[in-house]
């Protein structure tokens, strides 16, 4: 029986916080890569053509609704196999595709909830105003829709950083990997698995913590805007 053992401990920390760097860098870049195909999914739904819509919104809610692991496989070790178009990946960029891909999904929502959120007031001034589209997205809707997705756009962060062990399946050398391996040479598990789930707790907690701070700063702002509107109806 194996118990618990500080100089483990001590020897393990250090050859598994040098897989933070991965971890890190596979969560920045598979959420940059989320945001710009969330707004991709945003504007292809946008289109005037019904049966396109209806194609491109059965395929997002195909993403949705499948497992990321099932999707790190399958860009790993199935889309190779397709004809013509498969192609290799290496295990980091199976990582990011699949997941960025998947949560951009999620994050195509909170863009359209925080654009309907827009008075329609606003809508309507901007078009009397005969503002030009440009001006009318980035002076007019975009300041407004914006700001009250920032909490939802930060807890969709911390949830990538939390799926983000799943690319350890296909190889991707991040702090959950180096556990592993350290756990198969030495025999021992709970020392290196421990410090994984610190190293996640020390990250996410202060970050979930900052994001409901936004999210309570962004209510009272909203709460104000609801009073001054009220004084002068």
């Amino acid at each position: 029986m194996t118990y618990w053992s500080w100089e483990t401990f001590m020897d393990a920390f250090p050859i598994i916080l040098a897989g933070l760097k991965i971890t890190l860098g596979l969560t920045v870049v598979s959420y940059a890569l989320a945001l710009i195909v969330g707004f991709v999914w945003l504007v292809l739904e946008s289109t005037p053509f019904r049966p396109f819509n209806f194609i491109i919104y059965w395929i997002r809610e195909f993403i949705r609704s499948t497992p990321p692991i099932v999707q790190i496989f399958f860009l790993y070790f199935a889309w190779p196999m397709v004809p013509y178009i498969g192609t290799s990946f290496t295990p980091f960029v199976a990582a990011m595709l699949a997941l960025g891909i998947h949560f951009s999904t999620y994050i195509s929502e909170v863009y359209r909830s925080g654009i309907e959120s827009v008075d329609k007031g606003q809508w309507e001034a901007s078009t009397a105003l005969n503002f030009s589209t440009r001006d009318k997205w980035t002076k007019i809707v975009l300041p407004q829709a914006l700001p009250p997705t920032i909490p939802m756009l930060g807890n969709y962060l911390i949830i990538l950083f939390k799926e983000v062990p799943l690319a350890a399946t296909i190889g991707v050398v991040g702090i959950l990997s180096l556990a592993r391996s350290y756990g198969a040479q030495t025999w021992s598990y709970i020392e290196p698995l421990t410090i994984v789930a610190i190293l996640f707790l020390l990250l996410s907690y202060p970050s979930a913590l900052l994001i409901r701070k936004l999210e309570n700063k962004m209510n009272r702002r909203f709460e104000k805007k609801q009073k001054k509107v009220k004084v002068v109806e």
